[in-house]
């Protein structure tokens, strides 16, 4: 393993781990491989953007011949591949970005890989497959039951690393991280979005009753997590990563607003979104 490259780098997950794996393997070359859409910023790789082990291309991974012209240039042995369209409302209202890069653009990274000659290939994928959960904890042999386009395309990507595993043989290894929150997040996810909101007196709008339970993971410990299954998972294999830190959406956000200093008056309880049906020719 020397030459990693890391799609979707740029993003809050994956700019998390370059900067931990660039600064801990200085005889690593981190590549990062970033389509710099919404949620992928190059500020998020300030820390690193000088130091000799990191570079970065930016295309996106459904592109056969770029994906195949980075893998060649430069000598690529590894992927980690964090590269995905990763909001649940999003996918709801607009699936077909979703399937396109998280199930398409997966396939395009496992075959030119598998033309090239990968020795590990990594997808970060979610427990959000494993839809809900009545108590306890997720298994890593628990079926998959999506809720939502986004968990959906997870799933198919999934299950295309292992078909590429089982049927060529690819050293492929999967993780599975609850919900993650830290520094560089994009603020359209719970915590950065509602305290922006709240700062602003806007309503905060919480599903239901907010009785969701979710374990919350810190960015830099899923980053950890991924580095450990990178160099001690075994192929075919996937491992949950997660922090046993299981909390209500509705205690997160009065924590929120009671760290602001804000009234719980600005919680505003609405329905789940659903997709809009299509107008019929």
């Amino acid at each position: 393993m020397k030459n990693i490259l890391v799609t979707g780098g740029a993003g809050f997950i994956g700019s998390a781990f370059v900067r931990y794996m660039v600064n801990t393997y200085p005889h690593y070359n981190i590549i990062v491989y970033d389509k710099l859409t919404y949620a992928g910023n190059l500020d998020n790789l300030l820390p690193v953007s000088d130091e000799p082990n990191y570079r970065f291309e930016r295309g996106d991974i459904a592109d056969r011949e770029t994906v195949r012209r980075v893998y060649r240039e430069y000598d690529i042995d590894t992927v980690v591949n964090f590269a995905a369209e990763s909001h649940v409302d999003r996918s709801i209202l607009s699936p077909d970005a979703f399937i396109h890069t998280d199930v398409v653009g997966t396939y395009i990274l496992l075959d030119e890989g598998r033309a090239h000659g990968l020795e590990r290939f990594l997808q970060v994928s979610t427990d959000e497959v494993y839809g809900d959960i009545e108590e306890g904890f997720s298994k890593e042999d628990d079926p998959f039951l999506p809720n939502s386009p986004y968990a959906a395309s997870k799933g198919g990507g999934e299950l295309m690393v292992r078909a590429y595993h089982v049927t060529h043989g690819m050293n492929t290894v999967i993780t599975r991280g609850s919900n993650t929150f830290g520094p560089y997040q994009y603020p359209e996810k719970l915590i950065p979005f509602f305290t922006t909101e709240a700062i602003d007196n806007r309503p905060l709008p919480v599903y239901g009753d907010g009785m969701q339970v979710r374990d919350w993971l810190y960015v830099d410990d899923h980053a950890r997590g991924i580095d450990v299954v990178l160099h001690r998972g075994a192929p075919g294999e996937a491992y949950n990563i997660a922090a046993e830190n299981q909390r209500h959406n509705i205690d997160i956000t009065r924590r929120i607003l009671e760290l602001l200093g804000k009234p719980e008056s600005l919680i505003r309880q609405v329905r789940i979104p659903k997709a809009t049906p299509p107008v019929l020719p």
